[in-house]
């Protein structure tokens, strides 16, 4: 059975840091790509950063040069680094695999940028 376990989330003040981790229990079998996705109130749920076992790997424009994302293929684990955050990323982070043409999709972690 697929199961994607998520942490690290939590409230931390403008210009502090966070790592959000996500372990993904599945078979993974060819080309697949872990990320994060994040969705604050009243909006649509964006990408934020993702990975693929081929290299590639995309960022939003928003977080480029403040996020990393570190994904362990043995280990079948991603993780967010998340730098300089500002109130605007606030929302809630979801991590997302994609494998033969399915998504699987953790519970979602809040992060609250506040002072």
């Amino acid at each position: 059975q697929v199961q994607i376990v998520e942490s690290g989330g939590g409230e931390v003040q403008p210009g502090g840091s966070l790592r959000l981790s996500c372990v993904f229990s599945g078979s993974l079998i060819g080309v697949h790509v872990m990320g994060w996705y994040r969705q604050a109130p009243g909006k649509q749920r964006e990408l934020v950063a993702s990975a693929a076992n081929n290299g590639t790997i995309n960022y939003a424009d928003s977080i480029k040069g403040r996020f990393f994302i570190i994904r362990e293929g043995a280990k079948k684990t991603v993780s967010l680094l998340m730098n300089s955050l500002k109130p605007e990323d606030t929302a809630s982070y979801y991590c997302k695999v994609s494998n033969r043409g399915n998504d699987y999709w953790g519970q979602g972690t809040q992060v609250t940028v506040s002072s």
